[in-house]
């Protein structure tokens, strides 16, 4: 299923069905699968905020294929994959990582990092978890909306952002508050619903303040040739 929602595109299903149906884009920017088991949670409580319950779908329980990645990268010549130290073996080297502070010294990993396939340096977001509960958190491994937008201005002037792993639609969130065009694929019926409501609101807050125009394709940084190990 295929719904459009002002400059985002937004398909429900396996992204491996969806992906050789697309046509080339500037940049993918995605959070993948880990493989770590974090598709759920206990609700818990504490000073630091605590965290809300999620239901176990089993959807974490390995990483993607090699494939997916091939497929990923064959779309555009730039991207951003958070969680990249779980794919070192399928990513090649590259200069430009990203990475996230989380501000708190707790018994959750104290940040995450992304592989880009941009040279340059290593940049740092320090920014505290609690910023997902400003968003409203929907999903168990959602990014703040923040995180997403910094990750977007790292990787250039790209005006059409990809994410094969939409989630809750954090990532479509962002591109559209900086009025670039989206599109994302999602498998599951839920999150994919609360992906078109998140990022319907995202589209009407911007209409109100504004006619954002599609961001030009200029400047968009050169990409590292990217060849997957396998």
């Amino acid at each position: 299923m295929k719904r459009v929602i002002g400059n985002a595109t937004l398909y429900l299903g396996d992204c491996r069905d969806i992906l050789p149906t697309l046509d080339k884009v500037d940049a993918v920017v995605t959070d993948p699968p880990y493989g770590i088991g974090k598709d759920g949670q206990s609700k818990t409580s504490g000073g630091h905020g605590g965290r809300k319950a999620y239901d176990f779908k089993g959807w974490d329980a390995e990483r993607p294929d090699p494939s997916i990645f091939k497929a990923m990268l064959s779309l555009a010549p730039i991207a951003a994959i958070w969680g990249g130290n779980y794919f070192a073996d399928l990513l090649p080297p590259t200069g430009k990582w990203l990475v996230w502070d989380k501000g708190q010294r707790i018994n959750q990993s104290d940040g995450e990092l992304a592989w880009t396939s941009l040279p340059g340096a290593v940049r740092i977001c320090t920014m505290n978890r609690v910023e997902l509960m400003l968003d409203g958190a929907k999903h168990p491994t959602q990014k703040p909306v923040k995180l997403m937008s910094w990750t977007l201005m790292q990787i250039g002037e790209a005006s059409t952002i990809l994410d094969p792993f939409m989630g809750s639609g954090t990532t479509g969130v962002a591109a559209v508050q900086m009025g670039r065009e989206f599109i994302g694929v999602e498998r599951d019926p839920e999150y994919f619903e609360i992906a078109c409501e998140r990022i319907e609101a995202a589209q009407m807050q911007v209409s109100m303040f504004a006619d954002a125009s599609p961001v030009a394709k200029r400047n968009i940084p050169k990409a590292n040739q990217v060849e997957l190990f396998t």
